[in-house]
């Protein structure tokens, strides 16, 4: 890494102390973790109405996989290409406006997907949903890092994530009580009524003083012209691949994976979501809190890594079991995978101010980006080796991979965020 400090003034403990507990509670983190909330709702919603949406639209049988998996494509590409978007404006526009904007794009889209008749127009509008998605939670997190004191940060990013992941939650309660429609209508109308929070959000101190001093940012490409730059940022992004391996794949297809396992009655999607965000709640809570009491974050990313291994292996040695022991280990799942907040934490991090919402911005979508090629191995492991199987093969490159990036990367919990790449 390479850059220089920008000036700080020393502050007392106890005003440090009060500024920072005041900080958690301020509208920014508020704004954050509400949009996303948002987000989550959003981006998880097709995986619950899936076979209820396609089915509405005359698919059945295997097309409910295979169009299923399309669609979900579909979004994430979106999202690869809203990430690189709204992390570059995010540092050349400002942290807010590009919080605001992201917002109001996923809204108005996913409103629309309400009116989809044909795959052809659902796939649409759900790569209009996954670009407008892509900019709220990395810009939401960069805000809400250069706002908060250094002793703080990691406890900001749980709080955001916290709140954001029930957004699941609301989700699958309003798909069970209201139609597929409906539930696209209702997600689309929580995004814009979050846009009246804009009112009180202001941009960091740290990007105000990058904007005055007329520093160039939001350089993408910079990011790819220093080999250990890029490799920085390819590592920060891996370490995530089991979280969208696990919630990409075992449990948006959970009810094929259900039939395979012999498990002994109907398993819903939606209800696995649930369980699995709900696991998330407890396990972004638990990993931002003991990351902040270790003061670390590799540490606490490892033993997450070391438990999703552990459930992961036995959940495809699940047999027989009832939907709600089934559901029990999607909670499980969700809980092991549950270092989000730390993963993003740790991507914003590793670089400087004036690259800073990029890079916030691209690593969860490029993470999220990996379901295709994922859907895409899985895909094939699964023609040749069989459901099980093939799906577990894909989880253990997923893994070792990730284990791989992590070893990469440094500790970050004690750096100061206040400086530029050079």
């Amino acid at each position: 890494m390479s850059g220089h400090k920008q000036g700080s003034g020393p502050v007392t403990q106890t005003r440090h102390l009060t500024a920072g507990i005041m900080a958690l509670f301020s509208v920014p983190v508020i704004v954050a973790a509400l949009g996303y909330f948002v987000d989550i709702y959003d981006l998880i919603l097709f995986s619950i109405v899936r076979v209820q949406s396609l089915r509405a639209m005359g698919l059945d049988g295997q097309e409910l996989l295979d169009k299923g998996v399309f669609l979900l494509n579909m979004q994430m590409a979106g999202m690869l290409l809203g990430g690189i978007i709204w992390g570059v404006l995010g540092d050349k526009k400002g942290r807010v406006k590009i919080l605001f904007g992201s917002i109001f794009l996923y809204s108005v889209a996913n409103a629309a997907n309400g009116f989809a008749n044909s795959v052809g127009s659902y796939a649409l509008w759900r790569f209009i949903a996954g670009i407008g998605l892509a900019g709220e939670l990395g810009t939401g997190v960069t805000l809400v890092l250069e706002k908060l004191p250094r002793e703080f940060r990691g406890y900001g990013t749980m709080v955001v994530a916290t709140v954001g992941v029930t957004g699941a939650v609301l989700a699958n309660f309003v798909a069970k009580h209201f139609d597929w429609r409906a539930a696209y209508f209702i997600g689309g109308g929580l995004g814009l009524l979050l846009l009246f929070l804009r009112i009180g959000v202001y941009e960091s101190n740290m990007f105000r003083t990058l904007e005055e001093q007329g520093i160039s940012r939001g350089d993408f490409l910079s990011l790819f012209t220093s080999k250990p730059r890029f490799f920085k940022y390819l590592h920060s992004i891996l370490i995530g691949l089991p979280i969208w391996y696990c919630v990409g794949i075992l449990i948006t297809f959970s009810p094929e994976f259900a039939k395979a396992l012999s498990v002994s009655g109907p398993v819903s999607a939606g209800e696995a979501v649930m369980f699995c965000y709900l696991g998330l709640v407890f396990g972004d809570f638990g990993s931002g809190f003991l990351s902040q009491y270790f003061k670390s974050r590799k540490k606490i990313v490892l033993f997450f890594l070391l438990l999703s291994t552990l459930i992961v292996a036995l959940y495809f040695r699940l047999n027989n079991v009832t939907p709600s022991q089934f559901y029990l280990w999607c909670f499980a799942m969700g809980f092991a995978v549950g270092y989000w907040a730390i993963f993003v934490t740790i991507a914003a991090e590793q670089f400087g101010t004036n690259l800073r919402a990029t890079v916030a911005s691209t690593v969860p979508n490029f993470i999220r980006g990996t379901v295709i090629p994922i859907t895409f191995l899985f895909k094939i492991a699964k023609d040749h080796l069989g459901i099980l199987t093939g799906g577990a093969v894909v989880g253990v490159v997923c893994l070792i991979i990730a284990f791989y990036s992590l070893y990469r990367l440094e500790e970050t919990f004690h750096k100061d965020l206040d400086y530029i790449e050079e």
